[in-house]
């Protein structure tokens, strides 16, 4: 039995156990000091008082021994217990302090929910943290090569490792997430990248089936296998960049407008409405006056896996096709 709470003890975590004998030596202390002076410490109670104030240096002298035993058990509680509350609070800081490390070089786990995990840190990484934490959306971030926390804004969580580890994984509370955002590590080749992306993809659906996952692959070669992986969206890279640059071939100077036009989506969002909650418009162009009525920008039509933009004004919509508008 003794051995058994003995190990019980030992399992417990230091500062605790501390605090126990702590606690424990001003008790003893306390009663000791009351059967030694009951007409000074008239009280357990009162024992223990002295015995907390003396032991942690406060001293403010309501209760005095003024017996010789009295006075001896109060040098022993300096010698005894004033250490152990000394070590408590040496311990507490120290605690503390390794948390906060802990927390910076991204050992902590994250603990929330309906959370958007981010793997990889880079530009894209740091536009999308920016714009959520203006939201104050909550944001972890998976990153292997980083060494400590790379954003000081508040609801922005970092977890250093490996994205296709369950433990990282879960430690991001991918079970409790409500999107992920996979960007291509660009520190390796194209082909590799797109390699750690699919079995990153692998690792998450493995968790959390349900979770929406949206993954940047670069080589067309890729798009296939992140899509049976269980990529839910994927975003070309190489493909947006290319198509900038040949407008820029063909039409000089179109680089910048087209940028400031992607980045007008930045404060903006570009929604998918299903038609039939457009009722009585028949064309694109009536379609297109309703909803600048409403204070949205139609831009194009979505039919099955076909995405036109601004299709002409006499271009019919079906009750089962996607309407593609700015707000």
């Amino acid at each position: 039995m003794v051995q058994h709470l003995y190990i019980r003890f030992i399992r417990m975590p230091l500062l605790f156990r501390i605090l126990l004998v702590a606690g424990l030596n001003m008790f003893i202390f306390g009663a000791v000091i009351h059967a030694i002076e009951p007409n000074t410490f008239p009280t357990i109670f009162d024992g223990i008082w002295w015995a907390l104030m003396t032991a942690s240096t406060v001293g403010y002298g309501d209760y005095v021994p003024i017996t010789l035993p009295g006075r001896i058990t109060a040098i022993i509680l300096l010698f005894a217990g004033a250490g152990f509350l000394s070590s408590y609070f040496v311990t507490l800081s120290a605690a503390a302090v390794n948390m906060q490390e802990e927390y910076y070089e991204g050992k902590t786990a994250y603990k929330g929910e309906g959370h958007l995990i981010i793997i990889g840190w880079n530009e894209r990484s740091k536009k999308i943290a920016r714009c959520f934490g203006e939201k104050k959306k909550p944001v972890v971030l998976i990153d292997e090569s980083l060494d400590s926390h790379p954003h000081s804004k508040h609801g922005f969580h970092f977890i250093k490792g490996a994205s296709h580890l369950d433990e990282i994984l879960l430690k991001a509370g991918l079970s409790s997430a409500c999107k992920v955002i996979i960007t291509a590590d660009q520190n390796l080749v194209e082909h590799q990248a797109d390699k750690n992306t699919v079995l990153t993809l692998l690792a998450i659906k493995g968790i959390n089936s349900d979770v929406h996952c949206i993954a940047e692959v670069l080589t067309k070669s890729q798009i296939n296998n992140a899509f049976r992986a269980g990529a839910d969206e994927i975003i070309q890279t190489n493909e947006l960049a290319g198509s900038m640059f040949l407008n820029s071939l063909q039409h000089p100077g179109i680089a910048a407008p087209l940028q400031e036009v992607l980045n007008a989506f930045d404060g903006n969002e570009l929604k998918m409405i299903p038609a039939s909650d457009i009722t009585g418009h028949k064309t694109f162009g009536q379609a297109h006056a309703c909803m600048l009525s409403k204070g949205m920008l139609l831009i194009g039509i979505k039919k099955g896996d076909d995405v036109i933009v601004n299709p002409p004004v006499t271009a019919d919509i079906g009750s089962k096709d996607i309407l593609l508008v700015v707000v």
